[in-house]
């Protein structure tokens, strides 16, 4: 991958970084603020926001880890390198999504796999 492609993905990650972690900031901000509801069907409704909210997050921690991988790997030069075969993974695969590990062909393996074995 050349220089410019590369500055590309990591001012791209960087940015979705730092967007997550802001939202993750302040998910934990409006938690600490305590709710009092005299009404259970008010409370019911923040009970189930929240626990909403949690799942989202829960899930961007996923992603801010993949993240990091990324950019860890442009730094050590083998961003866009296929984890399984080591060929290049194509621009238009790492533009759909950044933080891919795989080329296409052995991700579509490793997901046949999965639904044979079901894990």
């Amino acid at each position: 991958m050349d220089k410019e492609n590369l500055e590309f993905f990591n001012n791209l990650l960087t940015q979705w970084l730092e967007e997550l972690i802001h939202h993750a900031d302040a998910t934990v901000t409006r938690m600490r603020e305590s709710e009092f509801f005299s009404d259970p069907l008010d409370r019911a409704s923040f009970d189930s926001e929240r626990s909403f909210q949690l799942r989202i997050r829960d899930r961007e921690s996923a992603l801010i880890k993949k993240i990091r991988n990324s950019l860890a790997d442009i730094e050590d030069e083998v961003y866009g390198i296929c984890k399984n075969c080591g060929e290049e993974i194509s621009l238009k695969r790492l533009e759909a999504r950044p933080v891919a590990q795989h080329c296409i062909r052995c991700k579509t393996v490793m997901e046949n796999r999965e639904r044979l074995t079901g894990t």
